[in-house]
């Protein structure tokens, strides 16, 4: 048995490897577990209640759910099988991009997973006539009221239904974030999202004998494809309600496997840099060391590791990193790393604790993954997004002399187009059938992707040079007193950067350097934290980045950037425009005379 469309995959699982736990999620607090035949026989009788509501193939569903869960995915199946086109909502989304979707789309239902969900669907104005819940919710048609077990004619209305749905067939809508204008609706058929399944299949360490937690969005593409992956490969699924609750559920369930963004990895460090923090003076040494050792991992791609940092990393894995690995629960063998750009420092520690850490690059638009770091040995270099996954095509379009240029791609996971949008899907192609990813990149040991820069983004200064903001930003992250920060510079004569210190990490440091702690808004305005910016950033201005990249002035703030704010996208990317009209007035004080700080870095480039 083969799959080509969306809701085949339950089948394939049920007739490959069918699990007695396929699913499970917290019900009340406590863990509900299903079969995959329970998932199947739940999926039909939800279907079969949509027909009955009058629900027609074509319809448009809109799904805003708190967090992943068993009956998010039982939804799409039962959604995706009687022709109903599902369209996640981010929870992070703004009651005006809330109210673009649903009209833009058409929404005939609306699945909730709690009152909460409902709220905000009324602060939209976007409630629909029908509108479904996950959980008992007043105004709300209840789950098990429309769970109805099919009679024959139903069966048989399901079964003419998913008969007549074909593999190029409109499978979901997926609105993109927006960091411009309004979300665009991307149109993904069931081969585009297939084709990316069987990809991935072939190059993750997952199957029926491993374990994953799910903890992302299932309104990002990403973790929802990861989801069928699963499913196709019948691995047992446990969903995490929040990020709260993480660290909590990886030592419950001891997963093999998940996928992560960065901020996550990067909490998981900073806890440990807590916990460091609380140390004595040996324990302090002792981790610093280990966490520099890691750093240097040297094993990736070609490159073995030396027999003495073997030794060395036993010796560290003896006094750290197990008990690092203990508090993932102690089985983790790999995590997949998407949606945003991954410190290779975290990488390389991760990897040097015993976690092998892979991080790949998509767009909503590619179904999304165009490329992965491998686990097999030599398919990993840390600092690129890796290979092209297979079946898919990868050029550099317009490459300068270093073969830097646009990324363009083409293959089976490739959208059909945007929504109600033809002039805008015409300008996304090239007159060849390229996708236009916007991506500036280049390869690296010519099959590794490496990310350079946003083209949209791309800045000239006042003196004629070129700089791509994204990288600049992701070598700034590279110290852990950052924990947000935006590079500007359009038009004049230097690169300036907005900062969000990470205050954890600037209180521990605080401590250690007798600098009294107060309120963050305070803190920014202290001469000795600014000075320790200052130091930081001409480390990185030397280390990582060309006399015209470098940041001649800063501004910290004591705020952080959040979706709800309207700062950063639901996906986590900054909202630029909308960051630049904010903080207007900081941005200008960056560029007066007085406030730009040289440091001996800028003085020699000068010269």
């Amino acid at each position: 048995m083969d799959f080509t469309r969306l809701f085949d995959i339950l089948d394939y699982q049920q007739h490959r490897y069918p699990q007695a736990v396929a699913l499970a999620g917290r019900e009340q607090g406590a863990w509900r577990t299903w079969s995959t035949a329970q998932l199947l026989a739940e999926r039909d009788a939800l279907s079969a209640g949509l027909l009955l509501q009058g629900l027609r193939k074509g319809d448009r569903i809109g799904i805003l759910a708190h967090c992943g869960s068993p009956r998010w995915a039982i939804a799409d199946a039962a959604l995706l099988q009687t022709g109903l086109v599902p369209v996640p909502v981010h929870t992070t989304a703004r009651p005006d991009e809330i109210a673009h979707i649903s009209r833009d789309a058409g929404l005939a239902a609306f699945f909730v997973s709690n009152a909460a969900m409902l709220d905000q669907l009324r602060q939209a104005g976007a409630v629909p006539a029908r509108v479904f819940a996950f959980e008992p919710t007043e105004g709300a048609v209840a789950w098990d009221a429309l769970c109805q077990p099919p009679d024959e004619a139903l069966s048989t209305q399901i079964r003419h239904l998913r008969d007549g749905i074909h593999p190029g067939d409109l499978a979901t809508l997926l609105y993109t974030s927006g960091t411009t204008g309004a979300p665009k609706g991307v149109m993904l058929s069931h081969a585009n999202i297939v084709s990316n399944v069987k990809s991935v299949l072939a190059i993750v360490p997952v199957g029926p004998l491993v374990t994953a937690v799910s903890f992302l969005p299932l309104s990002h593409i990403f973790e929802r494809m990861v989801t069928y992956v699963y499913q196709a490969a019948g691995t047992p699924v446990w969903y995490v309600e929040s990020l709260e609750r993480l660290p909590a559920d990886l030592r419950e369930v001891r997963p093999h496997f998940f996928t992560a963004v960065p901020r996550v990895l990067e909490r998981s460090y900073e806890r440990l840099r807590e916990r460091r923090n609380q140390a004595g003076f040996i324990g302090k040494k002792i981790l610093d060391w280990a966490l520099a050792l890691g750093e240097r991992y040297p094993f990736a791609g070609k490159y073995a590791m030396p027999p003495g940092y073997r030794l060395q990393r036993w010796i560290a894995d003896l006094l750290v990193f197990r008990r690092w690995r203990r508090a993932l629960g102690g089985r983790v063998r790999g995590i997949a790393v998407g949606a945003a750009a991954l410190q290779p420092r975290l990488g390389r520690l991760f990897s040097a604790v015993g976690i092998d850490v892979r991080e790949g690059y998509g767009l909503t638009e590619t179904s999304p993954v165009v490329s992965f770091n491998r686990f097999e040995p030599g398919g990993v270099h840390f600092g690129t997004v890796g290979i092209p996954a297979p079946g898919v095509e990868v050029r550099i379009a317009g490459a300068d002399e270093q073969g830097e240029g646009e990324i363009e791609v083409r293959g089976p996971n490739v959208m059909s187009g945007y929504w109600n949008l033809p002039g805008e899907t015409a300008e996304r192609f090239t007159a060849d059938g390229w996708l236009k990813t916007g991506d500036i990149g280049r390869f690296e040991f010519k099959r590794f992707l490496k990310i350079t820069g946003r083209k949209s983004e791309i800045f000239k200064t006042s003196s004629g040079k070129f700089v791509a903001p994204a990288f600049v930003e992701q070598q700034l992250l590279r110290s852990p007193f950052f924990d947000q920060c935006m590079a500007v510079g359009l038009n004049k004569p230097y690169v300036g950067a907005l900062v969000v210190p990470n205050f954890k990490q600037l209180e521990a440091w605080c401590l250690e350097n007798n600098v009294h702690w107060t309120a963050p808004a305070y803190m920014i305005l202290n001469p000795r934290v600014e000075k320790l910016f200052r130091q930081e950033i001409d480390r990185i201005n030397e280390a990582y980045l060309g006399p015209v990249e470098n940041i001649r002035a800063f501004q910290l703030l004591a705020e952080p950037w959040t979706p709800q704010n309207g700062l950063l996208t639901p996906t986590l990317k900054l909202r630029r425009p909308a960051l630049e009209q904010q903080f207007a007035t900081e941005i200008a004080a960056l560029f007066e005379a007085r406030r730009a700080q040289k440091s001996s870095t800028d003085h020699e480039a000068g010269h």
